[in-house]
């Protein structure tokens, strides 16, 4: 799951960059409103966290934008403000959860995985390929021995390749969608990750392709 997290307090920011790379999710981090608004408006996430206090722009302001120009990304706003009406205005202005500050990343992380299953094209929540079933909001990869085991790494790759299934996906995506847009990734770290998992798909009738130069697909393997 790729993230944009627009937030100005650094270390809070850290902490959740931290807290959500750890669970294996890509993170995008924006500093200030009008950086956080030009991201959203050219890049393609799978949830925004907004803080609501922004230097630059306000990230309701944001929201607004973003829903004004069709841009359906599920959004939590992170205020300290707990008050019932200013949720009311946040929601009304087009967000779709609020957290108020201080709380547990564990409530962040679930409350992520819940927008991102609003999404329409991930309403399913198992997907079968080959002999594979994928039940996205339990993270479980099973095959026709059981579950697979796979890091958090490993099993964010697998996603991002079954949301894409049957296309080439950048190898510039991928590192995006795992890691964070700017993050200095070791050069064959993709290429490594690809590999273990593909030992690990076996005999199930899926291939991850590598067009060279280009990226990878998942795909059946009809061989």
């Amino acid at each position: 799951m790729r993230i944009a997290l627009i937030e100005d307090n650094a270390p809070l920011a850290d902490a959740i960059k931290n807290s959500l790379q750890d669970h294996g999710f890509g993170v995008d981090h924006l500093a200030n409103g009008l950086d956080g608004e030009a991201f959203l408006s050219q890049s393609r996430v799978d949830v925004a966290i907004i803080d609501v206090n922004l230097p630059g722009l306000d990230g309701l302001s944001i929201v607004r934008a973003m829903r004004r120009s069709g841009n359906a990304t599920p959004v939590l706003i992170l205020t300290a403000m707990g008050k019932t009406s200013e949720r009311v205005t946040g929601l009304e202005a087009g967000a779709d959860d609020y957290l108020v500050k201080p709380f547990e990343m564990a409530e962040l992380i679930a409350r992520l995985r819940a927008l991102a299953r609003r999404r329409p094209m991930l309403q399913a929540r198992e997907e079968s390929v080959g002999s594979l079933s994928f039940d996205r909001e339990a993270r479980v990869l099973s095959g026709p021995a059981g579950p697979i085991d796979l890091p958090r790494r490993e099993m964010a790759l697998f996603a991002c390749l079954l949301e894409n299934r049957g296309r080439i996906v950048a190898r510039e995506h991928i590192s995006d969608t795992l890691y964070g847009t700017g993050t200095e990734v070791e050069p064959n770290a993709i290429e490594l990750l690809v590999s273990r998992l593909r030992r690990k798909l076996g005999d199930t009738g899926v291939a991850i392709r590598t067009a060279r130069g280009l990226g990878y697909m998942l795909d059946e393997d009809n061989a």
